[in-house]
């Protein structure tokens, strides 16, 4: 198929972009780089500089493309900032997703494929959590996203757009070529690993009175090259709704510093911090619908999997893409 990637220079965009072309399809890529980087972008791809609030760059792009399928990772993602600046989360992820959806009706793309997040959940009322669970986010960036699933559901019924939600739980990992540099780092395995590279003296355990087995928080993690293949079958015609994307099993922070110090062979030392605001005990996915009707299974679901490849991607790029 020859696809459209919003966003495809970022982390688990330029990952998709690269299992893509191996499987065969043409891709290009539409990102700003204010997140994403040039370096990450397959060398196989198309790549068009861009912002998805320049409507009529973006629907020059999608025309010269012709796509078959969107695929839609670009958005903010930082949910303590969106805590103290909503309106960039709305007026990006929201205003800029519209931008998109327009030009994809104007120009007749029939496929639309969004990176959506557990976070639509807010604090699951059970676990695992699936995807009859209500909709409650506690944040602005998960309250975007809800939002901007609401508006794909009506440009479905009004437009005819076919389109998959897929409800991300902690990616993580590396491909052998690409892994994980943000610019502001919040997840969790990329900020052990710089204690291990020595470009940080510990990690931080943000709250360790948790009911938990260990006090910590337990998270789902999930390799980025199993969400890359949901996004592939996803492409499937007839396959539409939303769909959660994770492993099932939950670890806690504590054995995620205990996997990274393992798997690098370095002490990490760990100092304790209070509870962050709105942060749930634990968040572990039900995937049963995504093994069932894409017919996905995660071919990397254990956690010292899911580490090693990030340490050696990290331990091979200390600097990141190093722009």
């Amino acid at each position: 198929m020859n696809l459209f990637v919003s966003g495809g220079a970022g982390y688990i965009g330029s990952i998709f972009v690269e299992e893509a072309l191996n499987a065969g399809h043409r891709v290009t890529v539409y990102d700003n780089l204010s997140e994403g980087h040039r370096a990450a972008v397959d060398p196989r791809a198309g790549l068009v500089t861009g912002d998805l609030e320049e409507s009529e760059r973006l629907t020059d792009a999608l025309s010269a493309a012709r796509p078959e399928a969107i695929i839609h990772f670009a958005a903010n993602a930082l949910v303590g900032e969106s805590m103290t600046n909503p309106g960039k989360y709305f007026l990006n992820n929201v205003g800029n997703g519209v931008r998109l959806l327009e030009a994809v009706v104007k120009v007749g793309v029939g496929k639309f494929v969004f990176s959506s997040t557990c976070a639509v959940y807010g604090t699951p009322a059970r676990l695992p959590m699936t995807e009859d669970l209500p909709l409650q986010p506690v944040n602005p960036y998960g309250e975007s996203k809800r939002m901007f699933e609401r508006i794909l559901e009506w440009y479905q019924q009004l437009h005819g757009l076919e389109f998959v939600a897929f409800r991300y739980f902690n990616a993580a990992g590396a491909s052998e070529r690409l892994g994980e540099h943000h610019r502001i780092e919040t997840h969790l395995i990329p900020n052990v690993l710089k204690v291990a590279l020595g470009q940080a003296d510990h990690c931080e355990i943000f709250g360790a009175d948790y009911p938990t087995p260990d006090g910590t928080c337990i998270r789902d993690y999930i390799h980025v090259r199993d969400l890359a293949q949901a996004h592939l079958l996803a492409l499937a015609p007839g396959k539409r709704g939303v769909f959660n994307l994770g492993n099932g099993s939950g670890y806690s922070v504590r054995e995620v510093i205990d996997a990274c110090a393992q798997v690098s062979g370095c002490r990490i030392p760990a100092l304790e911090r209070p509870r962050r605001p709105g942060d749930p005990p634990r968040l572990v996915a039900g995937a049963t619908r995504a093994v069932q009707e894409l017919g996905w299974q995660p071919r990397y679901p254990g956690l010292q999997t899911i580490v090693e490849s990030a340490w050696r991607w990290h331990r091979a790029h200390p600097q990141g893409y190093a722009e």
